[in-house]
């Protein structure tokens, strides 16, 4: 329309339902800001991940996880000692360098380093078989995360397996397999260590050389038990949450379109159950740790020569009043190692647990 001024409130007319624009102010750049609801697209994982990053305790257990695993894989790298090697001096067996101090050498040791040589450094010193001690600690480390994660690694495909079946049978399935469960958690598992322990060792025989053979039938068993008895509690958290899930109605339409229940259970009810298996999981390693390190300060774990953490404690607690830093290192790193992964746990869970989410 000719001469018509576009920016113009045009006049209110009588009895029109016409707003009075001249009474509205424009809204400011931080006022449209907030009304920008929109967020970037995300995965329940990558939230899950943003949000434990923000946690300075599970950040600070990571950075100390990967600190310890970097050590136990370099370290046997550039440590000249073998966690079973006797020390000796220009091929004879130093006998002098029995519980060595920390960097401290033995006289054979001193005479070798005064014609010149260079001699590497005991960092924690020696044991009561002139071993170095810091390279048995570090192979002690490396056997108790091996059992710690390989247990977990057990109880969360047994407890998965079990659990989801149980859960989405439900009925008289459900009821048999959960007394079978409750059968199981009234099993002493001290008892079925020691057991199974003096029956493998008269059975099972292993290659000279191997791996298992070094670890020896005490771990064996104790992993055959981590099979058989600890995998319930998974196995129960497993079937709640599937309980609950199952009964929901993207569940009912994937049945109503044929889908199995193979099917179903992996692509529908397990993703959503991924907080509790991750949670679950983490915290299920610490606990195997400190299980392995218990069973070999008594006696029922690694055979010797293979050290743990465990068996590096039970043998530093005969010298204590002597050599109290031999039970520091090991109890040390036990200590470490399980607080860093129970904080990392609580992280997990609070990053990935839906209840927890802040509103």
């Amino acid at each position: 329309m000719a001469g018509y001024d576009l920016n113009k409130t045009p006049d209110k007319q009588i009895l029109s339902m016409q707003l009075d624009l001249s009474k509205f102010e424009k809204a400011t750049e931080e006022e449209k800001r907030q009304q920008d609801v929109m967020s970037e697209s995300t995965t329940f994982f990558k939230d899950g991940m943003r949000k434990l990053f923000k946690n300075p305790l599970a950040v600070g257990s990571i950075a100390v996880l990967c600190l310890i695993m970097a050590l136990i894989i370099v370290a046997p790298h550039f440590v000249p000692y073998s966690y079973q090697e006797i020390l000796s001096v220009e091929g004879k067996r130093d006998k002098g360098a029995k519980n060595l101090a920390p960097f401290e050498y033995s006289k054979a040791e001193q005479a070798y380093i005064a014609k010149g040589n260079y001699r590497f450094p005991h960092i924690f010193g020696t044991d009561e078989q002139c071993r170095d001690y810091f390279i048995r600690v570090i192979y002690g480390t490396r056997v108790s995360l091996v059992v710690g994660f390989f247990a977990s690694i057990i109880v969360l495909i047994i407890g998965l397996i079990y659990g989801s079946i149980s859960g989405y049978a439900g009925g008289r399935p459900d009821l048999i397999m959960m007394r079978i469960v409750d059968i199981i958690y009234s099993l002493p598992d001290m008892l079925v260590v020691i057991l199974l322990s003096v029956v493998l060792s008269q059975i099972l025989v292993f290659k000279s050389g191997s791996f298992l053979a070094m670890m020896g039938s005490n771990m064996v068993s104790l992993f055959i038990v981590f099979g058989l008895l600890y995998w319930v509690g998974m196995a129960r958290l497993i079937r709640a949450q599937i309980l609950s899930i199952k009964e929901n109605e993207y569940i009912l339409a994937a049945r109503s379109i044929g889908a199995k229940p193979g099917h179903i259970i992996r692509k529908h009810i397990l993703p959503n159950c991924l907080s509790v298996i991750i949670i679950s999981t983490a915290l299920q390693i610490p606990s195997a740790i400190f299980t392995e390190s218990y069973l070999s300060f008594v006696g029922l774990g690694v055979q010797a020569p293979m050290p743990s953490l465990g068996s590096l404690a039970n043998s530093a607690r005969e010298g204590l009043q002597s050599y109290p830093y031999k039970l520091v290192f090991p109890a040390l790193m036990i200590c470490l190692i399980v607080l860093s992964l129970n904080l990392l746990g609580d992280g997990l869970r609070d990053a990935f647990d839906p209840k927890l989410k802040s509103k």
